[in-house]
């Protein structure tokens, strides 16, 4: 009896580890088979799943698995429609696994998911000018807009929602409907609903209850299918391991969603910045109070001769501030003469009324789509509708860029013209302030030549000085290199670079003009010395910029020959890190 005893229990194990190895060998073998999978998705999902310009899948959950389906050896197909659609695509056959549904407890009864590769948070939108809510029980006897067949229209229906549905074929059609005042809020994934406000340009609505519902993100497969399922699970295990599937995400959703900073995180940095800093600053004050006596010592005997001094420099500036700005003026003359003095009114105007145009155009390009597709194309403003909805945004965005340009122009001047009494240096990038006298000298750049060739160098160092100051000065360079020019033909260049030998930056500025006789290159920077007195020349402006460039550290260097044109280079020396903090 002991030993039958001990055979039938040898049996029952074997039996038992057949069992558990068999499904095992099934599961490391069929779905290897698996090679040619047919993916379902919405169509107007963004960012997660959408038809692009050109009718091609995109998004997040396409990339994704096309990155799946590579890992694994699959051949994937996309189709992508609207969502009730797919949901019954996956049920009869249609479609072996729809890349993008939220899970719910019902909804597992009918399908089959994977694990998460994402998570889904849920917000209430509502216009700028709605009552303002906090929360999902607020929207009793309120019109909601919600996406059929959604797992918010699941969620809505299951809870009682006491209100007025307004079912829409996509997240689209509901921001469209809350945007237009068709509906009082709408309920939508914060992410795509960002990033519909985005693209869609509704400047009007904001979400005012954020997080009202929180749903996984999962591949879902027809009833059964284990085989299937498990290689997604599989691949998408993969992706995390290798970190592409980090990437994707970053790509797509990092940038919508909001950034949590966590306490160990803040913890961390705490104690990197704030440590260091207490040590420093405890050293400092050791440091300070042992040089504090003998300081006292020796700022009796200074106070006398510091104040003379101070006297004396203010002197001095106030004179150069003086010659400074009688040079400023002069410049500036030439340059405002052909801006209108009332300039501004217009341009205000503009600005102010172009976004209501905006707006109005927003507000009926539903309605006109509408007439589009129930009646076909018409003309609207002498063209058909079906090229002016493309082209009205574009010529309302390109009308206010103008407008803005015209206000940046006309500050530009007016911070030209304005006395930097204080004029304190601070790290600042050529290459910016070349943009700004560009645009200050462009209608005499314009007047004067028809070439004029910008080269800026890439990771230009900064340098210590007043940007006022620095800007006058290329703006005289400039104007004298329009001026040196006898035609329209002959062409200007201007051109950035760093000098790591003498560890200085250079802007070299050269005209095809006239040139200068060799015997007058040594006094081009004396006071009052000109070649143009005829035409206006003070001679203060080589004179006053080689006191703004001494003044810096730096230095001009002329070079030219009567008929082959000049060359002016301006080098300021690279601020050390320390200068520009």
């Amino acid at each position: 009896m002991q030993m039958l005893s001990q055979v039938t229990c040898l049996v029952a194990c074997l039996i038992a580890h057949l069992i558990s190895v068999t499904p095992a060998v099934a599961a490391s073998q069929d779905p290897s088979r698996i090679t040619s999978v047919t993916v379902g998705g919405d169509r107007d999902y963004p960012p997660y799943e959408f038809l692009d310009k050109d009718g091609q899948p995109s998004g997040y959950n396409v990339e994704l698995t096309r990155a799946i389906a590579n890992v694994m050896g699959m051949k994937v197909t996309f189709h992508l429609g609207g969502w009730s659609e797919m949901r019954e695509a996956l049920q009869s056959g249609k479609i072996d696994v729809l890349q993008g549904m939220s899970y719910s407890e019902e909804r597992a009864a009918e399908v089959d998911f994977s694990l998460p590769h994402a998570v889904v948070n849920h917000a209430v939108f509502a216009r700028r000018d709605s009552p303002n809510i906090n929360s999902m029980t607020e929207l009793a006897g309120k019109s909601v807009a919600v996406h059929r067949s959604g797992i918010m229209h699941d969620y809505l229906v299951k809870s009682g929602f006491d209100g007025r549905l307004i079912l829409t074929d996509t997240p689209a059609d509901a921001m469209r409907q809350l945007a237009a005042g068709t509906t009082d809020y709408a309920v939508v994934a914060i992410v795509p609903g960002m990033y519909l406000i985005r693209e869609l340009k509704l400047t009007n609505l904001i979400p005012v209850v954020r997080n009202v519902a929180t749903h996984r993100y999962c591949y879902a497969v027809d009833k059964g299918n284990t085989e299937l399922i498990s290689r997604f699970n599989e691949g998408l295990a993969i992706l995390k391991k290798t970190g592409q599937y980090g990437e994707i995400y970053n790509k797509w959703l990092g940038v919508l969603e909001p950034q949590h900073v966590d306490l160990r995180t803040i913890a961390k940095y705490a104690a990197v910045v704030v440590v260091p800093l207490f040590l420093l600053l405890s050293g400092f004050a050791l440091w300070s109070r042992t040089l504090h006596g003998q300081v006292a010592l020796r700022t009796a005997d200074l106070t006398r001769e510091i104040a003379e001094r101070k006297n004396a420099e203010e002197e001095l500036r106030l004179n150069q501030q003086q010659l400074v700005q009688a040079d400023k003026l002069a410049a500036l003359g030439v340059l405002v003469s052909g801006v209108a003095h009332e300039i501004n009114n217009p341009t205000g105007l503009i600005l102010l009324d172009l976004p209501i145009l905006k707006r109005a155009h927003a507000d009926t390009a539903r309605i006109l789509q509408q007439h589009f597709e129930a009646e076909g194309d018409f003309t609207i403003g002498g063209l058909p509708y079906s090229e002016m909805r493309e082209e009205i945004p574009r010529i309302l965005g390109e009308m206010q860029e103008g407008a803005q340009r015209i206000k940046r122009i006309v500050n530009d001047l007016k911070d030209f013209a304005r006395r930097d009494d204080l004029a304190g240096k601070t790290g600042l990038d050529l290459n910016s302030v070349v943009r700004t006298a560009l645009r200050l000298v462009d209608p005499t750049i314009r007047e004067a030549t028809n070439h004029l060739r910008v080269d800026y160098a890439v990771g230009l160092p900064p340098v210590r000085g007043n940007d006022q100051r620095i800007e006058q000065v290329v703006v005289n360079l400039i104007l004298n290199a329009c001026q040196a020019l006898p035609d329209k033909e002959r062409g200007i260049s201007i051109t950035s670079r760093f000098n790591q030998s003498t560890s200085s930056v250079l802007l070299i500025v050269r005209d095809e003009g006239v040139g200068i006789a060799a015997e007058h290159i040594s006094r081009l920077t004396d006071p009052f010395f000109t070649t143009k007195r005829e035409s206006g020349g003070t001679g203060l402006g080589l004179s006053v910029s080689d006191g703004i460039v001494r003044d810096h550290g730096g230095q001009l260097n002329f070079d030219s020959s009567p008929g082959a044109g000049t060359t002016v280079t301006l080098s300021l020396p690279a601020a050390h890190k320390e200068q520009t903090t």
